[in-house]
């Protein structure tokens, strides 16, 4: 990245920053945290068996949901406070380039994303291995990366706080579920006739399409001990392509609008 760029880029993800601690986003991630901890407390006493198991998997899930829906949406109201407030029109009219703006912004939410996962990764650590927990909480981190990513490009595609909450909460869902559709898809009781064959065919292209997140943040690591370094990569390695392919349709979408 040029000098040019690289300035700005840097003020505005520190602005970003700041306004997440001005809007007390970090106290919602704690809140949320105490939250689900009490929450799977509460539910492991009504367990009968595996009352440990029922715990862990009750906090990683809430945890990890409830980082989803804060982060991305401080993420599209951010947007469309600043497209409302005028301070995008502000922001663009002084020297710098568009992808300035828009690179400082993902580097803010890229950052901000962090909090939520190490803060999560260390209260499941309290009840599940350590390494175990610091792998969950990497998958995290790369899952939140996606999610500020898709948010953002909503954000200023729609530019309207509520359609890209639901785009986004619509692309969350099928991401973590595109997996077992195609299951369901191809399994032995799929008929042959061709509006069954049309389904099936279109699962399979959302399945391309979409990133695998079920393959994120998988409660089994915590409970089986199940994850590894190569699970780890499989999910670097989609948060990289997916984080950068929804980066560059946010650009091409910023540049060719007349603000």
């Amino acid at each position: 990245m040029p000098p040019t760029m690289l300035r700005p880029a840097l003020t505005i993800a520190r602005y970003t920053l700041l306004e997440a601690l001005r809007s007390r986003l970090l106290w919602l991630f704690i809140l949320a945290a105490c939250g689900g901890a009490g929450l799977a407390g509460f539910l492991q006493q009504l367990a009968l068996t595996e009352s440990a198991a029922v715990q862990t998997a009750l906090l990683a899930a809430t945890l990890r949901l409830a980082g989803v829906f804060l982060l991305a949406t401080f993420v599209v109201t951010s947007m469309a406070r600043e497209a409302a407030d005028k301070g995008l029109e502000l922001l663009l009219a002084l020297p710098m380039p568009r992808a300035a703006y828009l690179l400082g912004k993902l580097l803010g939410y890229a950052v901000l994303a962090g909090v939520p996962a190490v803060l999560f990764g260390l209260l499941v650590a309290l009840v599940a291995p350590a390494a175990h927990s610091a792998l969950w909480a990497a998958s995290l981190l790369g899952e939140l990366w996606i999610v500020a990513a898709f948010s953002l490009l909503c954000a200023a595609s729609l530019q309207q706080a509520l359609p890209a909450l639901a785009a986004t909460g619509g692309f969350y869902v099928l991401a973590r579920t595109v997996g077992s559709l195609q299951l369901l898809a191809h399994g032995p009781l799929t008929g042959h006739s061709w509006p069954q064959q049309a389904m099936t065919g279109a699962i399979d292209v959302l399945a391309l399409l979409l990133p695998r997140l079920d393959d994120f943040t998988r409660t089994e690591w915590l409970l089986y001990a199940s994850g590894g370094w190569q699970a780890l990569a499989g999910v670097a390695a989609q948060t990289i392509i997916y984080a950068g392919l929804l980066a560059s349709c946010a650009l091409c979408d910023f540049y060719r609008r007349n603000i």
